[in-house]
């Protein structure tokens, strides 16, 4: 039966991610441009899912608005609330259990970033008829993830939960499909772990002991989990160095003194005024006004932000933000409307803040 179902996440808090996702869903921030969660649509729409069940906040309607009902991608998109708390992503799936019904599906944690194709994925798991199949990653620091555990010839047996000491490097992706049955009868019998959580792990090591088959998939290309604002950063690299150039389009009239070196691309009305130096890639928004500045590598800025006199690398700028200062930026993630400007002739020398909680800056 081909896997015509799909659940994403789009809920939880993004502590990791704060202040920025105090008022922007992590799965909206934009990666290459584009909110995050859209490219964990469009690889699953590209292996074929026609429904797709996304998980929300409690009362959020942000991700509602900004996806809509799946009329773009030409599927059906249906959101629902994680009652009772957020209480591990293993109950995010159970949630979905009136949706799915006996169907095989897809799990997806769409702040996973991945080059390649699920497709092969797909195949392998009707293929060999699995119960269970695991996409796998080799990572720098496995304690932070679930971890599988192999036999000599290769055999998986177990999966540990951030192990304090990982028994290899490889780490359990956010990437899963499953026998509807299997999942939701393993789900009755698991126990929330000691943080007080259903943990996915649990659900895997139970189809281990119980001789279900489970499968395996190394990702090929590179992985990205983006939990920290540093794995959003290379997250961002990852995804301009792989666009297609005819995404990088220039739709208006530059001064003349502009330069421009590698794949760019600008907005709708957005002005690009004298003394601005642009080093691919880089994606600025509609709307934008530059002057006086130099953009990239690596920068994405959002629709409505006005930049002059700056020097930005590395970073990732969200909507109508206000840059209007000689400063430099690198590997940074700048909220909506923020302001970095000039202070008024005559104030005392020191710098005017106002900073929100867990807020990082390096003078």
């Amino acid at each position: 039966m081909k896997i015509k179902k799909a659940i994403l996440t789009g809920g939880g808090r993004a502590t990791r991610l704060y202040p920025v996702t105090t008022t922007t869903n992590k799965h909206l921030l934009p990666l290459a441009n584009k909110p995050m969660i859209f490219h964990a649509i469009d690889k699953v729409v590209e292996a074929g899912v026609k429904e797709i069940f996304i998980n929300v906040n409690p009362g959020e309607e942000s991700l509602q608005r900004a996806i809509g009902d799946g009329g773009h991608w030409s599927i059906q998109i249906t959101f629902f609330e994680q009652t009772g708390g957020p209480q591990g992503i293993a109950h995010v799936v159970n949630e979905a259990k009136k949706f799915i019904g006996d169907d095989s599906f897809l799990f997806y944690l769409s702040d996973n970033i991945f080059l390649g194709s699920l497709i092969p994925f797909f195949h392998k798991f009707e293929k060999e008829k699995f119960d269970c199949m695991l996409a796998l990653s080799h990572v720098d620091d496995s304690r932070f993830f679930g971890v599988p555990v192999f036999e000599k010839d290769g055999t998986l047996i177990d999966v540990l939960e951030k192990p304090a000491y990982p028994p290899n490097d490889f780490a359990v992706t956010g990437i899963y499909l499953y026998k509807s049955k299997v999942f939701f009868d393993a789900f009755e019998r698991i126990k929330k772990s000691p943080r007080g959580e259903y943990e996915i792990s649990s659900i895997h090591s139970l189809f281990l002991k119980e001789g279900k088959k489970v499968g395996y998939e190394e990702i090929t290309g590179w992985w990205k989990d983006t939990g920290k604002i540093e794995d959003l950063i290379i997250a961002n690299q990852l995804l301009l160095d792989q666009l297609d150039t005819n995404k990088f389009l220039i739709h208006n009239v530059m001064d003349s003194s502009v330069v421009i070196e590698g794949n760019v691309h600008i907005g709708i009305g957005s002005q690009i005024k004298k003394d601005v130096i642009l080093h691919g890639p880089v994606i600025i928004a509609e709307n934008c006004v530059l002057e006086s500045c130099t953009i990239g590598p690596y920068v994405t800025v959002g629709s409505g932000t006005e930049i002059v006199g700056a020097t930005i690398k590395n970073s990732i700028i969200l909507e109508n933000a206000e840059i209007c200062v000689p400063i430099c930026i690198s590997d940074s993630l700048l909220g909506k409307k923020i302001k970095l400007i000039k202070k008024p002739k005559g104030k005392f020398q020191g710098q005017r803040m106002v900073i929100g909680d867990n807020t990082i800056v390096e003078m």
